[in-house]
């Protein structure tokens, strides 16, 4: 369904996350206005938040992250107008609203938790204190509370109906409904089902450094000025100890359960999205610090508007320089690099294909173009992830017509169950369909090879029963321009998901002259030495057409140079095969200077131009003293 009928489905839910950002950053701005009145200070605290990279990013995009940063800052503004009521009526009313924002948040992002278990006991001592808490009290509070997770009553009903033509998990029971809710299938507070150790020190620096060079440092001057101003005020000294403590327990905790290796510049990408959590209270304590700093000069020194109108120019210099040194990066207006390469995989599979999805890229590109657009209705899309779980079958299966399950689900390593199927039992039950893997075939089950070939279709991979005849050039006549694929290479954040998708449509184009280079491997004579010219022939077409593109494709040409020369040349100039697999190979070690194989490839190197060199001085066309070369080409 299209929110507004201009949009499409993408850009209308897009929108829905840029106004819930705008109105995170207006509560942002308003909790330090019902502390210290308004001024430059909440405008910093807003517009830090709102101009910051991560905010910036992921308030434009289909993500729950715009509308948790929305529930901190109404949690953070209701503890501020908390603490500052008049009287116990307001009081009593704003903790109501209060509990019933903890549970709404719940229902959205479970990191919301951290911030709920430090307000709630605060909220309680305030209200103790001050003799307004009694039973009444307790249990209208608990009911506001659990009426917040009113919106969790959809899953049962909709997984009962199961109408939904794609959903996780089973909710029908309740043990079902729990796993849902604690992501147990994932992880309960964790990123990931990995068991990687975490280095709780790096995540810490990772986040540290992440707010110097995102939020600025003045920023976490005026964050850390604002908490020692204001526990130095009796008025403040408790709301602001409660947000700083907020913030540095989330930190902590997160940084214990990120299990996730942030040396990779993509994984630390999915990381730092839960870092706004945080960013929302740094925001906050820097207005304060903003607007107590500019009160104790006015005090001191006196001289009002002089401070008030610096606190201006420092509030509009800063943001000013952040807009300028993130509007670049962020700015997505002409972006559609996800969305193309969808469309690519699905238009390049034939008529009424299976596509066999792993992974975040492929899976929920295609599965919003195939559900929300309504782009090649005649495919089935089946995630290999999910079909591994008991309730993918019996939820899945009906949405799937013309697609046979031989069981309740695939177990990859234990398939031999009553209720369990293998890969190959799979494919055996729907031959009547192409089959293609998007991307890669999950590890564990390997029963496919023994009916199955894997043939390279782009990204993607046709399964094919064994006793098809396999045709070297005609297939690579098929895959040769099977995209229309024109971004730049290395032309994205390494951290992004478009930097992948652009990755795997630039490797793409050499998975077939891998495959025959790989293929001429296991063979011998003639269909050898017709494999490795034809491998040769498409890489170094490929290398031929583009001045940028991934390092591996020098090796590979190299590769497939020497593989040449030692099945025979096929009318190839030795000469010229030896010269290109030289330079290709220096070319790779001068991308790639890090190499494990660099020893290995210089070795090869090195005797491929002494070779060359012996055959210009004698003027002979001979192989024959190729062994040197060969023999380091192993190695490589």
């Amino acid at each position: 369904m299209c929110l507004l009928p201009s949009l499409s489905p993408a850009h209308s839910v897009n929108l829905m996350s840029s106004l819930l950002g705008a109105a995170a950053c207006g509560t942002l701005c308003l909790t330090v206005c019902r502390l210290e009145g308004p001024g430059p200070g909440a405008v910093l605290a807003g517009g830090l938040f709102a101009v910051s990279r991560l905010s910036w990013q992921w308030s434009m995009v289909a993500e729950v992250f715009a509308l948790n940063n929305l529930f901190v800052g109404l949690l953070l503004f209701l503890t501020a107008s908390f603490h500052c009521a008049e009287n116990a009526a307001q009081r009593r009313k704003i903790a109501h609203v209060g509990a019933l924002c903890c549970g709404l948040g719940l229902c959205n992002q479970h990191t919301l938790v951290l911030y709920v278990l430090l307000i709630i006991p605060w909220v309680l001592h305030r209200l103790y204190a001050r003799r307004e808490l009694n039973l009444h009290s307790l249990v209208s509070l608990g009911a506001c509370f659990f009426w917040g997770f009113l919106p969790y009553i959809y899953l049962p009903v909709s997984s009962y109906l199961n109408t939904a033509r794609w959903s996780w998990g089973d909710q029908t029971t309740l043990s079902g409904l729990l796993t849902h809710l604690l992501r147990a299938e994932y992880g309960t507070f964790s990123l990931a089902k990995t068991e990687s150790p975490i280095n709780m020190t790096l995540m810490l620096k990772a986040q540290l450094n992440h707010c110097v060079e995102d939020l600025s440092l003045p920023a976490l001057v005026l964050a850390g000025i604002g908490f020692l101003l204001s526990s130095s005020d009796r008025t403040c000294r408790s709301v602001s100890g409660l947000i700083t403590a907020m913030l540095l327990v989330y930190s902590v905790f997160f940084a214990w359960r990120a299990n996730l290796d942030i040396s990779r510049p993509l994984l630390l990408g999915v990381v730092e999205r839960f870092w706004l959590q945080s960013d929302a209270a740094v925001c906050v304590l820097a207005g304060l610090g903003l607007s107590r700093t500019r009160t104790a000069l006015e005090g001191r020194l006196g001289c009002g508007g002089l401070w008030k109108t610096t606190g201006w120019v420092l509030t509009v210099a800063l943001l000013a320089h952040m807009v300028h040194t993130n509007h670049r990066e962020c700015d997505q207006s002409t972006n559609g690099v996800v969305e193309r390469f969808g469309r690519e995989l699905l238009a390049s599979v034939p008529t009424d294909s299976i596509i066999l999805t792993r992974g975040d890229l492929p899976g929920n590109s295609m599965r919003y173009l195939y559900y929300c657009q309504g782009v090649r209705p005649d495919v089935r899309l089946v995630d290999q992830e999910m079909m591994t779980y008991a309730w993918y079958v019996a939820k899945h299966a009906r949405h799937h017509p013309g697609v046979h399950f031989p069981g309740r689900l695939w177990h990859p390593v234990h398939p031999e169950g009553s209720d369990t199927f293998s890969l190959e039992q799979f494919l055996s039950y729907n031959t009547q369909r192409h089959v293609f893997a998007c991307i890669g075939l999950s590890e564990g089950d390997s029963s496919w090879e023994r009916s199955f070939y894997l043939w390279p279709m782009g990204v993607c991979d046709y399964l094919v029963p064994t006793q098809r005849q396999f045709h070297p050039e005609r297939w690579a006549q098929r895959t040769r321009n099977i995209y229309n694929w024109s971004e730049p290479h290395n032309s994205f954040h390494p951290a992004s998901w478009e930097r992948v998708a652009n990755e795997e449509m630039w490797q793409a184009r050499m998975k077939t002259a891998f495959f025959l280079f790989d293929l001429a491997e296991r063979m011998q004579g003639e269909g050898k030495a017709r494999l490795s010219e034809l491998s040769y022939t498409l890489y170094k077409e490929i290398v031929e057409a583009h001045s940028d593109y991934p390092p591996n494709w020098d090796k590979n040409l190299a590769l497939a140079c020497e593989r040449l020369l030692r099945s025979g040349q096929r009318g190839h100039g030795v000469d010229g095969l030896l010269t290109c697999s030289a330079r290709h190979f220096s070319l790779y070690l001068q991308k790639e200077p890090t190499d494990p194989q660099a020893a290995a490839i210089r070795a090869a190197t090195a005797d491929l131009l002494k070779e060359r060199d012996k055959l210009r001085q004698s003027g002979r066309r001979t192989t024959g003293s190729l062994a040197d070369v060969q023999g380091a080409a192993e190695q490589v």
